[in-house]
C-alpha cells in the first residue's frame, strides 16, 4: 500500500535537495499533490492483474482474438520516470473467452508500479495463461522510455519493443507470424 505520509516527507525533502523553499507559494501543497499522484500512478502495488481475468464466457470459437493499441503509462524503476506506450494481446481461447476491457484492465494494473518492460510483458501473459487457460498468449509492448528520451543517451523517439509468447505461440513460428501481420491490419 501507497504511504501518503512518506511520500509527502520525501517529495518535502526532494524541494529541499533541489535548493528549493518548500514552503514557498507554488510549492507549499506540491507535496500533497505528489502523495495523491502517486497513489494513482502506483494503484496497481496492490492489485492483481488475474483477478481481472475471472469473469470469463463460454464459447466454440478457437481462433486468435487480439486486442491492439492498448496505451499504458508506467514507471521505470530504475530511474523513476515514466515510459508509456502500446500493448498489444492476443490469445487462442480454448473454451473460454474474457471480455475486452479485462485485457486493459490486466495491462493497466502491472503497468501501476514500479516496472520494466521485460518483466511487465511476461506478467500480462502469465495473467492471462493462468487464468484463462488458452491455448496460447501473444503479448507484445512498445514503449518510449522517458530515461532515454530525456536525460542520459537524450534519444526522443527511439522505442523498446519486448514481446512473450506461451503456449502454441511459443510452439508455432506461423502463430507468431499471424500474430505480426494481425497487428498490421488498420
Amino acid at each position: 500500500m501507497v504511504d501518503q505520509n512518506k511520500i509527502r516527507e520525501a517529495a518535502r525533502l526532494l524541494l529541499e535537495g533541489i535548493g528549493e523553499d518548500p514552503d514557498r507559494e507554488g510549492l507549499k501543497e506540491t507535496p500533497e499533490r505528489i502523495a495523491r499522484m502517486y497513489g494513482e500512478i502506483f494503484s496497481g502495488m496492490d492489485g492483481d492483474g488475474r483477478e481481472e481475468l475471472s469473469k470469463v464466457f463460454a464459447v466454440e470459437n478457437s481462433e486468435m482474438v487480439l486486442e491492439k493499441d492498448i496505451t499504458f503509462y508506467s514507471m521505470c524503476e530504475h530511474h523513476l520516470l515514466p515510459f508509456y506506450g502500446k500493448a498489444h494481446v492476443a490469445y487462442i481461447p480454448d473454451g473460454r473467452v474474457v471480455g475486452l476491457s479485462k485485457l486493459a484492465r490486466t495491462v493497466e494494473i502491472y503497468a501501476a508500479r514500479l516496472q520494466i518492460q521485460e518483466r511487465m510483458t511476461g506478467q500480462i501473459a502469465d495473467a492471462i495463461m493462468e487464468y484463462l487457460a488458452p491455448k496460447g498468449v501473444m503479448v507484445a509492448l512498445e514503449a518510449e522510455h522517458t530515461c532515454m528520451t530525456m536525460r542520459g543517451v537524450k534519444k526522443p523517439g527511439s522505442k523498446t519493443v519486448s514481446t512473450a509468447a506461451r503456449g502454441v505461440f511459443a510452439q508455432d513460428e506461423k502463430m507468431r507470424d499471424r500474430f505480426y501481420q494481425m497487428l498490421h491490419l488498420s
